[in-house]
């Protein structure tokens, strides 16, 4: 027997657990595509944030990634062991470093993307451009209401 999560009267499992059951899908099929790689999905979540905007704080960063920043820490020291990150001092603030994507990065990214696009693309198979669209408003929509 499958478990359904939280019922609501007539309407089958909550939205908070089916939300919770697309992140573990997807997290599940994430942890298999970056297993040979040597990262975590932590790790290439923070490497896709800097992709996106490099030059972040470690803090910056940890709220983008959405990891604690005790958490990310441990997160950036792993990935500067891994040289796929760079740390360079800020020029404008003395005291902050800045956090980017190495070249080793960037190869490690673009090697993954075909592999994620797979898994976005199975997650939303069946579901038209328009839908596709109205999910990602939806979803960003939901998350900016939490932040």
């Amino acid at each position: 027997m499958v478990a359904q999560g939280p019922e609501r009267a007539g309407e089958g499992p909550s939205l908070l657990y089916a939300v919770k059951q697309v992140e573990l899908a997807v997290r599940a099929r994430l942890d298999d595509l970056l297993r040979s790689t040597g990262i975590t999905v932590p790790q290439w979540t923070a490497l896709t944030v800097l992709a996106r905007r490099e030059g972040q704080t470690g803090a910056d960063l940890a709220r983008n990634a959405f990891v604690s920043p005790q958490a990310m820490g441990d997160l950036l020291a792993a990935l500067e062991r891994g040289h796929w990150i760079t740390r360079t001092p800020d020029p404008a603030h003395g005291r902050r470093v800045l956090i980017g994507l190495s070249d080793r990065g960037r190869a490690l990214l673009a090697e993954v993307a075909p592999g994620a696009a797979e898994v976005e693309e199975r997650m939303v198979t069946g579901l038209d451009p328009d839908e596709r669209a109205a999910l990602r408003a939806l979803l960003n929509h939901c998350r900016t209401n939490l932040v």
